[in-house]
């Protein structure tokens, strides 16, 4: 994980992965509007969850996650950000 930007974020958001399509890894950014705890999973198709990537306290900022996919199924994942009542998710794609 790369620390947070020093630039205050303006509210929350979830960005798109790059590269997507990817093969083995990619990295998701998003941002915090204040000091949250913060849930980031990725899940399979079918729900079932991968991988966590980020399941702590961070302050206000923006943060950079990598993913590596190196021994998952070619396929469609889901990532879902969790940070007190912000809640979202974004699809990406792994081709090997």
């Amino acid at each position: 994980m790369v620390p947070p930007n020093n630039n205050v974020s303006i509210g929350y958001s979830l960005e798109k992965n790059y590269p997507n399509p990817f093969n083995p890894s990619t990295t998701i950014q998003y941002c915090l509007g204040k000091d949250e705890f913060v849930k980031l999973n990725v899940y399979d198709l079918s729900g079932k969850l991968v991988k966590k990537l980020v399941n702590a306290h961070r302050a206000v900022g923006i943060y950079k996650v990598e993913f590596n996919a190196g021994s998952s199924a070619s396929g469609t994942y889901f990532y879902r950000l969790e940070a007190g009542d912000y809640k979202n998710t974004k699809k990406m794609m792994l081709l090997k």
